[in-house]
């Protein structure tokens, strides 16, 4: 229970109550809110129970049997379809092992440059002394100077001190940064790390299973938690263990039979209040006290008057056990409060609210109850404060804050098939065996009607084989499976998952082809879509922007990473055909080797991208702008390292031979043999006649 509270990094900012100034009015307050909200939402209740029970394959004990049907089976195609629809999408979010969300720059970030470059002579030569609208070097009037309007670099300023740095584009071709995008980059690295130092992934796994089940899922945070480090030191008695405590960022779960929101808001930011329902044991209970800013007195008074907890009507269905008295016995209930309160009602309860607040003034709590007791009264911790949970359907529904999920969707084929599986194998099981027609006054009063391999009856009048006739009923089952297989349609049209996507086979119609297929799969993607916008929106985003927020406050490296950002979900964007996906993205990649086009697009970005199409981390192949800069060095020393050992190596125009050209003299070759013998040129140069030095041929020869 130590990651669901917020520790403020100053004790004045959440003022509290003094326990001993208690008031059931608070307490009555935050129960009141919450029954408010149970009945705004039993009708939702009973649709998750019915969803819960299809996927369990449990029939409702409202079920009408007929005396005649001697089947109960259910089959559970529900449970099917909704492994299907979580395992796409977390196949979808998570494939690369990447937390699906990116930090950039807003298109013009404010406060600090998008772009810099090394300063160099060319700068101040150049440099305009009174600068124009926006380039941070305006001048009041008669000023010769520049003087800069705001820092630049943002949070970047001190990793730069010993650089000439300044503001803008390159203009001859040097080093050049980019101060908003490199701050982007080390916030979307430290929102990553936390997700993955507090396994994020598994809350967000647990949330997306629940909103495919009952409609909505629920993820609670970030909250404060103290992770305990694992460190040796070496020291004069040897190895020695050292552990510490590093504050990070966690989320947790939360499942929607405990979430109780203001029954008329239609989104988690339309709520004034929301109440998390706990179910806590008696250790559980009494850890409350070490959490930050709880009253002693009040857990210890609770403690002393014994578990409160009462099983509500849905549990027994949704536990499947024989354990509730126990469970009841050994459990108390705790309700936790996020919303409104108005001034005067924060005043009584001993908060020290503003003087000039009015009381029908309204201030952000969060307020713990136990029965008639207060376990914990702050101001909200957050700045600015929020609610600090996101909520997201499986489906929108416009109306409500739930959502509809794909048990619900496919309620009515689930019960279509469950009954005409169960009319064929009743059918069957008559069809396969005689039912017999029997004459009692032909036969012998008083016999075992039981039916045998050698049973003998005892006639006592009527012709041979009239007292006893068996009759045979027609097979229908064949009807009844035809009416499954249509219901099973039914189902894939209602959830858009068609039954390819988890393994049906023997497929016929449209799906035969390959074409076919790639049209089901296509539908099916464009259901998913629908659901992976509803995350991006209403869970990814929001959440990115409360770690984002979480840095801000309590970060203490936040200088490195502010800066004029937004978070970007990436959901949808893997939700495009690989392939499709990854051809367009070559094309573009194709057309930037155009100089001309190349300035206008963000190169690294559209890398990513691809890596992103190719199921590849783009973290471990795409280079930061930096890295980029550093290896574009490395490839221009190498590339003027080849043309300084061509240039050497090749012959000048001078040295240059070949048949028609004279003076040429290849490399270690005799440049006084004429004979073209000895590497020289062949067919040129004076030729010694006979009789004369060098000369290599006959008189005859000569003479001739």
């Amino acid at each position: 229970m130590a990651d669901n509270f917020l520790e403020p990094a100053d004790d004045t900012a959440v003022p509290l109550m003094d326990p001993e100034e208690q008031l059931p009015g608070l307490a009555a307050y935050v129960k009141h809110k919450f029954e408010d909200s149970e009945n705004g939402r039993f009708s939702y209740e009973q649709r998750w129970l019915q969803s819960y029970k299809n996927f369990r394959g449990i029939y409702d004990s409202t079920t009408q049997y007929r005396d005649s049907e001697r089947s109960k089976v259910f089959i559970k195609i529900t449970k099917t379809k909704v492994l299907a629809a979580y395992g796409q999408i977390v196949d979808i979010l998570f494939a690369n092992k990447k937390f699906p969300m990116v930090v950039e720059p807003t298109p013009v970030p404010e406060g600090i440059a998008e772009f810099a470059h090394l300063q160099t002579p060319l700068d101040q030569v150049i440099e305009d002394p009174y600068g124009f609208a926006g380039d941070g070097r305006e001048l009041p009037m008669g000023a010769t100077q520049a003087t800069p309007a705001m820092d630049f670099l943002g949070g970047l300023e001190g990793r730069y001190e010993n650089t000439q740095i300044r503001p803008g584009p390159s203009l001859m071709g040097e080093p050049q940064i980019s101060p908003a995008q490199k701050a982007a980059l080390n916030m979307e690295k430290q929102i990553h790390d936390q997700l993955l130092d507090t396994s994020a992934v598994n809350v967000l796994r647990s949330s997306i299973f629940e909103s495919a089940l009952l409609g909505t899922g629920v993820v609670k945070g970030p909250f404060n938690h103290y992770k305990r480090i694992h460190k040796w030191e070496d020291g004069p008695d040897g190895r020695t263990y050292s552990p510490y405590e590093k504050v990070v960022p966690r989320i947790e779960y939360v499942s929607a039979w405990d979430f109780h929101p203001d029954p008329s808001a239609t989104t988690i930011d339309d709520c004034e209040y929301v109440i998390q329902r706990h179910r806590m044991n008696r250790s559980q209970f009494r850890s409350l006290i070490a959490q930050p800013f709880f009253y002693k007195d009040a857990i210890e008074e609770c403690l002393a008057k014994g578990p409160n907890y009462e099983d509500k009507y849905y549990e027994d269905t949704i536990r499947e056990d024989e354990t509730e008295p126990y469970y009841q016995n050994n459990r108390f209930e705790v309700l936790e409060y996020w919303g409104v309160l108005d001034g005067k009602m924060a005043e009584e309860s001993g908060l020290d609210v503003a003087e000039q607040m009015d009381e029908f003034d309204q201030v952000q709590v969060n307020v713990w109850v136990c029965g008639t007791m207060v376990l914990r009264c702050v101001l909200n911790p957050f700045t600015p404060a929020r609610i600090p949970y996101q909520v997201f359907p499986y489906e929108i529904n416009p109306y409500q804050i739930w959502g509809v999920g794909v048990a619900e969707n496919m309620e009515d084929a689930q019960m279509l098939m469950n009954g005409h599986v169960r009319m064929a194998i009743d059918n069957l099981a008559l069809a396969g065996n005689l039912v017999f027609d029997v004459d009692e006054a032909s036969l012998v009063p008083g016999q075992n009607m039981d039916i045998f391999p050698g049973k003998i009856f005892r006639r006592q009048s009527g012709v041979t084989g009239t007292a006893i006739n068996g009759l045979k009923f027609p097979n229908t089952a064949p009807e009844n499976i035809q009416m499954y297989q249509i219901s099973r349609q039914l189902a894939d049209e209602e959830t858009g998952l068609p039954s390819i996507m988890h393994g049906q086979t023997g497929v016929t119609g449209t799906g035969r082809t390959a074409s076919g297929l790639s049209m089901l799969l296509g539908g099916a993607s464009l259901s998913l879509k629908t659901v992976i916008k509803n995350i991006d929106d209403q869970l990814l985003k929001p959440l990115g922007e409360a770690y984002f927020q979480w840095n801000m406050q309590f970060n203490t490296d936040a200088p490195t990473i502010e800066g004029d950002l937004e978070i970007k979900p990436r959901g949808v964007a893997a939700v495009m055909q690989k392939e499709v996906r990854s051809q367009r993205l070559t094309t573009l990649l194709q057309t930037v080797s155009n100089p001309m086009l190349a300035p206008f697009i963000k190169i690294p970005n559209l890398m990513r991208e691809l890596a992103i199409a190719q199921d590849i981390d783009p973290d471990s192949l795409v280079n930061d702008v930096n890295e980029a800069q550093i290896f574009a060095e490395m490839l221009k020393g190498l590339a003027n390292a080849q043309q300084e050992a061509s240039q050497q190596g090749q012959p000048t125009g001078d040295q240059q031979g070949g048949m028609g050209q004279s003076g040429g003299v290849p490399p270690g070759a005799n440049p006084d043999d004429a004979s073209g013998v000895g590497g020289g040129t062949i067919g040129t140069g004076s030729v010694p006649a006979a009789g004369e030095d060098n000369f290599t041929g006959t008189n005859q020869g000569a003479e001739g």
